[in-house]
């Protein structure tokens, strides 16, 4: 079957490598149709990969596709059902993971496309614990947006940030994959939106999604401009994820017990910060990695109710390495995937 491989540092390269064995015990194959681009994909990509990895290593971290075969003793799926796969191998057995927060894991065994072979090719298999099932009316492509974009973004606002109706929040990167995302699902309960983006047509853009207030950071300062629209008192929450270059600015926006939640360093990996500043203005900041598996039907269940994905480029496999440079040169509005 085809695979697209990582061979090393930028060098990706469509591949054959051999079938599939049927599905074990518990197990489901999965025909993979679409595969959604995340900066995880571009850190692995430039070698920055956090764990030991083998190489060549097929790529790719979320995915949707349809079942293909079902392992002995798997209920609640059939072959030719539609779903979004979990995209890391956790155990399934520690207090975590019972209680359903996933992504805290004890024992994981690596997230797929970036520690362990992924999704960027035919088939893949996978215990039926970490599929979800997609709504008939969710095409593969916006499904292949629900593990890792509207996923990461329903565990942020919600499980993390405790967002609330009628409250006020700063989504950073608002043309991004998730920034889009966060501006959607903020909306949708009737929050006030600041988002930053990187030229005036991104912004514009973002009007369009509902986003009350925008600034281009290359021109203007974010928190000038958050500070003064909210009569110097901040707001509710940040969603951040760009790192040192925003992180300051990120708490001076926010008012006095405002949440800032993170889920990146797409600008790198550490800071200073003002602790006088923490503990005074009694901030509560949150770390936050991927989602539960709660969070991808949850985010499945918005798509089917109309809020779609906002997609930049869809890209055939072989061009998986093309749509990593455009998401690396943060020219994206939306998501980029790649179909097979």
């Amino acid at each position: 079957m085809k695979a697209l491989q990582l061979f090393g540092d930028r060098d990706l390269r469509l591949t054959e490598v051999p079938d599939l064995d049927a599905p074990g015990p518990g197990e489901v194959q999965i025909r993979v149709r679409a595969v959604g681009l995340n900066f995880i994909d571009v850190w692995g990509f430039r070698g920055m990969a956090f764990a030991k990895r083998r190489l060549p290593l097929t790529v790719g971290a979320e995915a949707a596709g349809e079942i293909a075969a079902l392992g002995e003793g798997v209920e609640g799926l059939e072959v030719g059902d539609k779903v979004a796969p979990y995209g890391a191998l956790t155990c399934g057995k520690c207090r975590a993971c019972r209680e359903g927060r996933d992504n805290l894991c004890e024992d994981v065994g690596g997230v797929l496309g970036f520690h362990v072979d992924g999704f960027a090719r035919e088939f893949v298999n996978l215990p039926a614990r970490l599929v979800v099932r997609v709504p008939d009316s969710v095409s593969f492509t916006d499904a292949a947006c629900a593990p890792i974009a509207f996923g990461t973004v329903q565990h942020m606002l919600f499980d993390n940030a405790k967002l609330e109706p009628g409250e006020t929040i700063l989504v950073h990167a608002g043309g991004s994959g998730i920034g889009t995302t966060a501006i959607k699902m903020a909306k949708a309960i009737g929050c006030t939106v600041f988002t930053t983006v990187g030229d005036d047509a991104k912004g514009e853009k973002a009007k369009a999604l509902g986003a009350d207030h925008v600034v281009n950071y290359r021109t203007e300062r974010f928190e000038g401009e958050v500070r003064k629209a909210t009569k110097r008192k901040g707001v509710d929450v940040v969603f951040e994820h760009v790192g040192p270059e925003t992180w300051n600015g990120s708490l001076l926006c926010l008012k006095r017990g405002g949440r800032l939640v993170t889920c990146g360093s797409t600008s790198g990996v550490s800071t200073t910060m003002n602790l006088m500043q923490l503990f005074q203005q009694q901030y509560r900041i949150t770390g936050s990695f991927g989602c539960r598996i709660a969070n991808i039907r949850d985010a499945l269940a918005k798509m089917a109710d109309g809020m779609t994905p906002v997609i930049d480029t869809v890209l055939p496999l072989g061009d998986f390495a093309q749509g990593l440079e455009r998401l690396e040169s943060r020219k994206v509005f939306g998501k980029i995937l790649v179909t097979l």
